[in-house]
C-alpha cells in the first residue's frame, strides 16, 4: 500500500490553460528548464498518509491469522511456503522451517483425526485428496470454507474436488465466505460465471461447473443482472432511489449517463464497468447501492422462477427408486435412425427435513424471526426476513419474508400475510410440531409420476413448451438414470398435437383441459377432427371447439357444449367448470 501511494498519489501541480476552441483544459507544470513542478501541500498529505498507515497495527493474513486462533497444533497446514511464524507462548514468536515432508503429514494428521482443521491452498492442493474415504480414520463430514478463491475457475474446480470423491462417507458441505462489504460480491459473482462457464464447455452443463454453490441471483453479470442495472439507472436519473442522488453519483463515479439534453442515452455503462467503480466508494455506500441493486435482481430472478423460464441449467434428482410406466416415440431421425422419447416415470424418494437443532439455530441468529402454526393445516413454519423486491416502475420496495417448513421453503410478500391462515406460536410448541413433521417426512416415501422428453432433442426442441424450462437428470440409488427435459400433464396433449404423434385422443380429458387452458391447443381426430383451444370471450377464457361439423351440433349442445354466433359465425364452446366431463364423453368409443 506504501510502494502504491508513493507511486500513485497526485503530487505534480497542474496548470489551467484554454485551447482554440475555448475550452478550459489542464496540464502538469514545468519550470523554465523543463523539470517537473511538485504541489508541497500534496506531497505533505502523501508522507502524512503513509506516517498514518506504517503506524497502524499489522493485520494478519487470512492463514497467519486461523493458525493463530486455533493454534499450530490443531490445525494442518498444506501450503506451499518454506517458513511461517510460530507463537512460542508469551507473546514471542519464532521462524520455522517447513519442506515438503511437513505438508505430507500434516495432511496425513488431518486424515488420520489428530488435526480437525485442515488449510490447504494451489500449492497444497494439486493430486492430493482430503475427502471422508472409507479408508482413513476420519471420516467425519468436511466443511468446506472457500476463501479467497481467486480468479480461474478451473483451480476453484480443483480445490473444490479435493474433499467431494467417490468411496466416502458422506459429501462435504461448501460454504463461500465473504464480508459485509458488498464490493466483495463482485468477485464471487466473477467467480460464479466462470465456474458456470466452464461447466458448460467441459460438461455441457452448468451445474458441473458450479457445483450448486451459487444461487442464479449470485451471478452479477446475469441477464437478470444486465435487464437489472438498466432499470436502476432509470430510477437514479428519475429520483427514485434513496442511496444516492443522480448528481452525485456522476460525480462519485466519472459515469456519464445522461446526454447535454438531460435524456438517458442508449449506450450506458456495461456492468463490468458500474461494478468496478462502485468499489472506489464508500463502504457504507456501496452496500446502499448493491442493497438495491441486489433487491432489483432478486425481482427479475423471482419473476422468472414464478414463470417457469429460469434456466439454471441440469438440476439433479436423487430418488430411491424408478419405475418406467410408459415410453413414447416422439420422432425417429431419417438419417441416422436416432430417436426422441417421452418417459412417464414413478418416481419415489425420501425427503431430508430440517433437522429441529438447525432450526433453532436459524431462529436465534435472527433477531426478526417468529414461530407460526397455520391455522388451517396445523403445520408449523419459521418466519425469517428475505431480500425485499421493488417496484421497476417507482422504486417502491415490496417487503418479503421466507416461511421455513421442515421440507421446503416459500417466500410470501409481508402485505400477503395478513390474508394467510399463519398465526404465532409458543417455541415450545413449535419444537414439538417440527420433531414430529420433521420425524414423519424422513420415515414417508413420496410418490409421484413424472415425464421428461429424452433422447434426440434438438429437432424437437421448438416443439417442447417455451416456458419451465427445466433440464433434469433423475438419478437412482442403483446407479441408472434418464436426462431430459421435463415436460408437464398441461404440455402433453399440444405435444403430441404439434409433433403429429397420434396420442392426443387417447390421453386423459383432464390433461386436454389442462393443456387447453394453459394457452396450448390440441387436435383430435376421433370422433371427427376438431381443434380443442382456449379463447377468450368478453375478457373471459373459454374452451372452444374449432371446426365441429355443422351436423354433429346438436349431439355435442346435448353432451353440455352451448354455441354462440359471434360475427355471423357459429362458434362451439365448453363450460370451463364442466369442460373434463364433457371432453371426457366427447373422446368415448362409440
Amino acid at each position: 500500500m506504501v510502494d502504491y501511494l508513493e507511486r500513485a498519489f497526485p503530487t505534480r501541480q497542474m496548470r489551467v490553460f484554454t485551447d482554440d476552441t475555448g475550452t478550459a483544459r489542464s496540464e502538469p507544470m514545468t519550470d523554465d528548464h523543463g523539470n517537473p513542478v511538485y504541489n508541497p501541500q500534496a506531497e505533505a498529505a502523501r508522507a502524512g498518509l503513509i506516517e498514518h498507515i506504517c503506524a497502524l497495527p499489522p493485520i494478519a493474513a487470512a492463514l497467519d491469522g486461523l493458525l493463530e486462533h486455533f493454534g499450530h497444533d490443531h490445525v494442518a497446514e498444506v501450503t506451499g511456503r518454506t517458513k511461517r511464524l510460530v507463537s512460542t507462548g508469551g507473546g514471542a514468536q519464532k521462524l520455522e522451517s517447513r519442506s515438503t515432508r511437513s505438508s505430507q503429514a500434516d495432511a496425513a494428521a488431518f486424515m488420520a483425526g489428530t488435526k480437525r482443521i485442515l488449510v490447504f491452498s494451489d500449492a497444497g492442493g494439486t493430486g492430493r485428496s482430503y475427502h471422508a474415504s472409507l479408508d482413513v480414520v476420519n471420516q467425519e463430514q468436511r466443511v468446506h470454507f472457500l476463501l479467497e478463491p481467486g480468479w480461474r475457475a478451473d483451480r476453484a474446480i480443483q480445490g473444490l474436488g479435493r474433499t467431494h470423491r467417490t468411496h466416502q462417507a458422506s459429501s462435504p458441505l461448501f460454504r463461500p465466505v465473504t464480508t459485509d462489504c458488498k464490493g466483495e460480491l463482485r468477485f464471487t459473482s466473477t467467480i460464479a460465471r466462470r465456474l458456470d462457464s466452464l461447466g458448460a464447455l467441459t460438461r455441457g452443463q452448468r451445474q458441473t461447473g458450479g457445483q450448486n454453490l451459487f444461487d442464479p441471483a449470485d451471478n452479477l453479470e446475469s441477464e437478470y443482472a444486465c435487464a437489472a442495472l438498466t432499470s436502476w439507472f432509470h430510477l437514479l436519473v428519475n429520483g427514485k432511489l434513496q442511496s444516492v442522488s443522480f448528481t452525485e453519483f456522476e460525480e462519485l463515479t466519472g459515469l456519464e449517463l445522461t446526454d447535454k439534453d438531460g435524456i438517458l442515452k442508449e449506450d450506458l455503462p456495461p456492468i463490468q464497468r458500474w461494478l468496478n467503480r462502485l468499489l472506489a466508494l464508500p463502504i457504507d455506500l456501496q452496500n446502499r447501492i448493491f442493497d438495491e441493486f441486489l433487491t432489483l435482481v432478486e425481482t427479475r430472478v423471482t419473476a422468472a422462477r414464478e414463470a417457469g423460464r429460469l434456466d439454471v441449467g441440469v438440476e439433479t434428482m436423487l430418488v430411491d427408486d424408478a419405475t418406467i410406466l410408459d415410453d413414447t416415440v416422439l420422432r425417429t431421425d431419417p438419417l441416422s435412425g436416432a430417436t426422441s422419447h417421452l418417459i412417464t416415470i414413478e418416481v419415489a424418494r425420501r425427503r431430508t427435513p430440517v433437522s429441529l437443532e438447525r432450526i433453532l439455530r436459524i431462529a436465534d441468529a435472527d433477531d426478526a424471526s417468529e414461530f407460526l402454526i397455520n391455522g388451517k393445516s396445523g403445520k408449523v413454519a419459521l418466519q425469517v426476513q428475505a431480500r425485499s423486491l421493488m417496484e421497476e416502475n417507482d422504486g417502491t420496495p415490496i417487503p418479503r419474508v421466507e416461511l421455513m417448513r421442515p421440507t421446503r421453503r416459500e417466500y410470501q410478500r409481508v402485505a400477503d400475510m395478513f390474508e394467510t391462515a399463519w398465526k404465532p406460536i409458543l417455541r415450545e410448541d413449535f419444537a414439538e410440531r417440527w420433531a414430529a413433521e420433521a420425524d414423519e417426512a424422513a420415515q414417508t416415501l413420496e410418490r409421484e409420476t413424472i415425464r421428461i422428453a429424452t433422447g434426440l432433442l434438438l429437432p424437437i426442441w421448438s416443439a417442447l413448451p417455451s416456458d419451465h424450462l427445466i433440464v433434469n437428470r433423475i438419478a437412482t440409488a442403483d446407479g441408472r438414470s434418464w436426462l431430459g427435459r421435463m415436460v408437464y400433464d398441461e404440455h402433453v396433449a399440444h405435444l403430441y398435437t404439434k409433433l403429429g404423434v397420434d396420442r392426443a385422443d387417447n390421453l386423459p380429458a383432464d390433461q386436454i383441459a389442462k393443456s387447453v387452458l394453459s394457452g396450448r391447443s390440441v387436435d383430435l381426430v376421433r370422433p371427427f377432427a376438431i381443434t380443442v383451444k382456449r379463447a377468450i370471450v368478453n375478457g373471459k377464457p373459454r374452451i372452444e371447439l374449432v371446426g365441429a361439423p355443422a351436423a354433429q351440433l346438436p349431439w355435442l349442445k346435448s353432451l353440455g357444449a352451448f354455441t354462440e354466433i359471434i360475427q355471423f359465425r357459429t362458434r362451439v364452446f365448453l363450460p370451463v367448470a364442466e369442460a373434463e366431463l364433457i371432453l371426457g364423453k366427447i373422446l368415448e368409443p362409440t
